[in-house]
């Protein structure tokens, strides 16, 4: 008679392994590459056998969790398979802890040990994306709109006072940034010895500059209190900064909480001196409201 708590742990990782299984079979159906979809076969087969063994010791039949499988497998088509697998790999931290745990009882486990460990996150690490190749050119674009942008704005508010006008400067401002990101972007990747398009390479730059400037400016094109835009723009800075190091944390197995205090605490120490520095030239050159 096996032990409820043991018996729980059991059927949890169960549902886990079928769980995985109509994921990574779902994975093989839309990878770009075979070599890739053939991975996710062979890693959907083990899942199954992983789930056929659970079952011998509970002997009971368990569907999987098809909100995971459908949310796991959207996230990896629109955002890229490292992420998605990436953070479903995290995930399952403690799924390595409870059989470990079953480990004494059950020695058989350790095959199931094994293939966690060694096959299928060798063979995940070889997921190379585009995404993930043309990732410094995103983060040249986002740090410095985010950077740049943010302390614009701020020196802005302070030296124009008008919502209207400074969302038409920072637009402006941000745009003609872009170009001129894109552009050196272009030329760096052209000398550099890489697999990088020079072109593309310049694409993601740009693209990621201007949808930072959109989401930056735009609460001064629909509120009339400047104060309330900046705060406002800040905040939509630090969304930004959160999202996308979370993303990059996941994708690339970095610390979040460094990366993100360090974007964050450079972008708003930049902003408050450029606030400062706006106030600075509002009072020498008598600018008025």
């Amino acid at each position: 008679m096996i032990d409820r708590d043991i018996k729980n742990k059991i059927l949890h990782s169960q549902k886990m392994e079928i769980t995985e299984h109509f994921v990574y079979k779902n994975l093989a159906a839309i990878a770009k590459k075979e070599k890739h979809a053939e991975i996710f076969k062979k890693i959907a087969e083990d899942e199954l056998k992983h789930y056929e063994f659970f079952k011998t010791l509970t002997n009971e039949e368990l569907g999987p969790d098809r909100f995971k499988v459908f949310w796991y497998t959207t996230i990896s088509r629109t955002l890229g398979l490292n992420f998605g697998l990436k953070l479903m790999e995290g995930g399952e931290g403690s799924a390595q802890g409870v059989y470990k745990s079953l480990k004494p009882a059950y020695p058989n486990i350790e095959k199931i040990i094994s293939d966690e460990e060694k096959h299928e996150r060798a063979l995940l690490d070889m997921i190379d994306e585009e995404r993930l190749m043309y990732m410094s050119s995103v983060v040249l674009g986002l740090n410095d709109a985010l950077v740049e942008l943010t302390a614009s704005l701020a020196g802005f508010t302070l030296a124009l006072q008008d919502s209207r006008l400074i969302g038409v400067v920072g637009a402006i401002t941000g745009i003609a940034a872009s170009t001129s990101m894109a552009a050196s972007e272009y030329l760096a990747t052209k000398h550099e010895q890489t697999d990088k398009d020079p072109i593309k390479a310049s694409l993601y730059t740009g693209v990621a500059y201007v949808g930072t400037v959109i989401l930056l400016v735009a609460p001064y094109f629909f509120l009339k209190n400047i104060f309330v835009c900046l705060g406002l723009a800040i905040l939509n800075a630090l969304f930004l900064i959160l999202i996308f190091t979370f993303y990059i944390s996941v994708a690339k197995d970095l610390s979040f909480k460094k990366r993100f205090l360090e974007m964050a605490g450079l972008s708003l120490t930049i902003a408050v001196i450029t606030f400062f520095i706006g106030l600075a030239i509002r009072k020498f050159f008598g600018v008025s409201a």
